[in-house]
């Protein structure tokens, strides 16, 4: 008979000893402590919020449905402001600058954007400076300082009026005509076509080459690898460019304000939206009509902007689609 063994597992005696799980209340005062630390580091950012971003929206929701002028207490009139707001010829003409100004410069200047970004992407000697050159105009933004020089090319017997007369086009100036001064702001935009160019070119690097030299190697010709490959593989970048040159182009206030010597234009030819909202809050102290104006501008960008969004399942194609 064989002598059954008996094999005992015992840890090692060096191995270290299993401590007990922290107690429950102990880990929840630790996450409560941790959290604490969290919101301290945040509050800067929420008192800005609350007070800064979230508190003026409000009050001007209030003030938008009351008959406020800045210098005594807000009377709650409803929807009087509204109802003022539509039949206000000016208001109307406002929406109808603002319009064409949306419709005609945003399309160029993305076009211009797009057709620089086209050439930028070759590779080509003096290519960053080029880039640099470029976008320098967009750095600058629609500040005061561009607008006095804007103001001042357009003017009466200024640059672009000189250049015009040369071709037999003389016009007064665009900033004294009516029929051209909203042009001026166009331009101006158009100019400043550096941010979505950038974005552009980002766009065009992701474009695989191979797609190209297929497209070359079964007889295509440039316009056709542009309308088949480029344009619907950049089209993300597209729409985020659209979305963006939108919704900056209802807010324009600072060009138009500056370039039409703050009168927004002859004949109110410039009399953008945010202008018009700008006089009667605090050139006529109507303050509860400019708030159901503002509040008025933002349900017309929503709007827009959701329109957008949803065109995009037409003609925007991600990556996940073509898997």
């Amino acid at each position: 008979m064989g002598t059954a063994v008996t094999l005992v597992k015992d840890s090692p005696p060096d191995a270290p000893e299993m401590r007990p799980a922290a107690p429950v209340a102990e880990r929840r005062r630790r996450g409560r402590r941790e959290n604490l630390a969290g919101y301290l580091f945040m509050s800067p950012w929420i008192a800005g919020f609350l007070l800064l971003t979230a508190g003026p929206m409000a009050a001007s929701l209030y003030f938008a449905f009351t008959d406020y002028n800045l210098f005594s207490s807000p009377n709650w009139i409803g929807f009087d402001n509204f109802t003022a707001m539509f039949g206000d010829p000016r208001w109307q003409k406002s929406v109808e600058v603002t319009a064409k100004y949306v419709v005609i410069g945003t399309p160029l200047k993305l076009l211009l954007a797009l057709g620089v970004a086209l050439l930028l992407a070759q590779s080509r000697r003096g290519q960053g400076f080029y880039r640099a050159a470029f976008y320098a105009p967009s750095l600058i933004g629609a500040s005061v300082s561009v607008g006095f020089v804007w103001r001042a090319l357009f003017s009466d017997d200024a640059a672009v009026d000189r250049a015009q007369s040369f071709f037999g086009l003389h016009t007064g100036g665009w900033v004294g005509d009516p029929n051209w001064v909203l042009y001026s702001l166009v331009a101006l935009t158009v100019w400043q076509f550096g941010a979505p160019m950038v974005i552009f070119l980002a766009g065009l690097k992701q474009v695989p080459k191979e797609l190209y030299e297929a497209a070359e190697v079964d007889g295509a010709g440039p316009l056709r690898r542009f309308w088949s490959i480029t344009l619907p593989m950049i089209s993300p970048v597209l729409f985020f460019n659209v979305l963006l040159e939108t919704i900056h182009s209802f807010q324009i206030f600072g060009s138009a304000y500056v370039v039409s010597n703050t009168t927004c234009g002859p004949a109110d030819a410039t009399l953008v939206y945010t202008c018009y909202l700008y006089q009667k809050g605090f050139k006529e102290s109507q303050m509860g009509f400019a708030s159901a104006m503002a509040w008025m501008l933002l349900l017309a960008v929503a709007l827009v902007t959701a329109v957008l969004f949803w065109s995009q399942k037409r003609w925007v194609h991600y990556e996940e689609d073509a898997r």
